[in-house]
């Protein structure tokens, strides 16, 4: 019997797996696997091999920054497994002291956010420490998060299985960690809000936090709707736009089941300096089996906080310091780049202008906006995809928009001003004493345009959006002014801005897109 014990230790080394606990610690609370042998091998060499397969047929994502989240797919792992591995393949060499999984329920249905109280979650690779003192604290931020094994537990339909497959990945990419296991019950805004902010609240100033948010996308649609299902929660993703997708899910235009996991970590991972998101790879099942009929669609994406010196700024406006917290002055400056007339007036424009600055002010003071829509009418009514750039002495101080026509221009700006200035995420929130020394600009864009030959780019005119698999990347048709860049340097800064590498806008399945804009600004 010594013997055996011995040899099963000897061959948990030599696989880098964590030998379960022994016979002092059974008086522990262990959640033992639910779906070990269906989802994902229970043997754990057999386990140890599959991983190992899928991420070395995975390439290691560029990521320009530190990592603070994952968004990974749930399924059982001859599905979703290769997907999974992209996210997971980016943390390769990397150490977390502390892993915070965030997933859905499918067992039973309770309220809130339940926190795993127990000491820890087995799989067949090992135990996984509970981090006992950080789960209490995260569940007692409210009382829509709290300690209970809900979720975590078994039933009449078995045990929930979107935390636990994650595990063995985990195991498997980091030496040592300890886990917070969170299971949603309900997926509203609130328990969201709540989930971010107790998180952000007891991690902030902590690099060794990873985030992990489970997730499938749409489920037993034909490949071609769940592909278009997909594609939109991917550009949401793509635009770190949380409380679009959470209006979109809850009215069923798009499907993640996991979708409350997602936004509680986007909104966390944002509260934490963290606003830059990658998606590093989707695929459905119909890619896996060859059965298109009834297919269920994996994402995998990165949440990074970028590293300063591969930013590029938006804006870097030339112009000397001012102090323009007083009242409007009443008079535009027209930027030398724009060229488009959307037929909005001096007017129109001293509006817009007023209206950023009354929407920040709104926040600051803590008061309703109190917009008039009446005020607003003709262009200012048309749906518009516009930015809003705040800068203080000539230097970024935020920039925030929407590319496409999702909304009216008045209510566009009002929200995307309220954007730049608080949730920036290069940035902290902007306080009063700065509004007194922010300058506004706004800048309207038009559709946007395919670019069929690099030579139809015209430095001053247009903006660029280039895309190519997950990547994308924009930039508005004055910052190649600001840098006095040239056609090709505009193109690979746009390619740098995707997270491609310079060149990449020659290469064949590069998508090229230019755009014009009305820019004024205030003087």
């Amino acid at each position: 019997m010594r013997l055996s014990i011995s040899m099963t230790l000897l061959i948990l080394v030599a696989l880098n797996i964590r030998a379960p606990l022994l016979e002092a610690d059974m008086d522990k609370e262990i959640r033992q696997p639910a779906v070990a042998g269906s989802f994902y091998p229970g043997e754990p060499s057999q386990l140890a091999k599959m991983i190992a397969e899928m991420l070395a047929k995975t390439e290691k994502p560029s990521i320009p920054g530190d990592i603070i989240g994952l968004i990974v797919p749930h399924a059982g792992y001859i599905y979703s497994g290769p997907v999974a591995a992209y996210a997971y393949k980016a943390i390769q060499g990397m150490e977390y002291s502390d892993v915070i999984v965030i997933a859905p329920c499918h067992v039973e249905a309770f309220a809130g956010a339940a926190v795993y109280p127990g000491d820890a979650y087995a799989t067949p690779l090992g135990d996984v420490e509970i981090n006992k003192e950080l789960s209490n604290k995260i569940a007692s931020y409210s009382n829509l998060i709290k300690l209970s094994d809900q979720g975590h537990r078994f039933n009449y339909r078995g045990g929930e299985h979107s935390l636990e497959v994650q595990l063995p990945f985990l195991q498997t990419m980091l030496r040592d960690f300890r886990l917070v296991a969170i299971v949603m019950g309900s997926q509203d805004m609130q328990t969201c809000k709540d989930l971010a902010e107790s998180i952000a609240k007891h991690c902030r100033n902590r690099n060794d936090i990873l985030i992990v948010a489970s997730s499938d996308l749409s489920h037993y649609h034909d490949y071609d709707t769940a592909v278009k299902l997909d594609n939109r929660v991917v550009e949401l993703v793509n635009n770190y736009d949380y409380n679009q997708l959470f209006e979109e899910i809850k009215q069923q235009k798009i499907e993640a089941c996991g979708g409350g996991p997602i936004i509680a970590l986007m909104m966390a991972a944002e509260k934490l300096g963290a606003g830059d998101i990658k998606v590093v790879n989707y695929a459905n099942s119909g890619d896996v089996t060859g059965d298109k009929s009834a297919v269920v669609g994996y994402l995998s994406a990165v949440i990074y906080k970028a590293d300063k010196s591969s930013k590029v700024h938006v804006i870097d406006e030339k112009s000397q310091s001012e102090d323009l917290g007083k009242e409007e002055s009443g008079s535009v400056e027209v930027d030398p780049a724009s060229t488009v007339d959307f037929g909005l007036s001096d007017k129109d424009k001293k509006a817009l202008l007023k209206l950023a600055r009354e929407a920040i002010l709104s926040v600051l003071e803590k008061h309703d906006l109190g917009l008039d829509k009446s005020r607003f009418t003709g262009v200012l009514a048309e749906n518009r995809g516009a930015f809003v750039t705040l800068t203080i002495g000539g230097n970024l101080r935020g920039c925030i928009g929407y590319t496409q026509a999702v909304k009216p221009l008045y209510e566009t700006i009002a929200e995307m001003a309220v954007q730049a200035a608080f949730h920036d995420p290069r940035f902290p929130p902007l306080t009063s004493e700065e509004l007194m020394k922010v300058r506004v600009e706004i800048s309207v864009l038009t559709p946007m345009t395919i670019v069929k030959d690099p030579n139809e780019v015209v430095v001053g005119r247009d903006g660029l959006y280039i895309t190519r698999g997950f990547n994308s990347g924009l930039l508005l048709p004055q910052v190649a002014v600001d840098y006095n860049w040239d056609r090709e340097t505009f193109l690979d800064q746009t390619c740098l801005k995707a997270g491609l590498p310079p060149g990449t806008w020659k290469k064949e399945g590069t998508q090229i897109y230019r755009f014009q804009a009305d820019i004024f600004k205030e003087e």
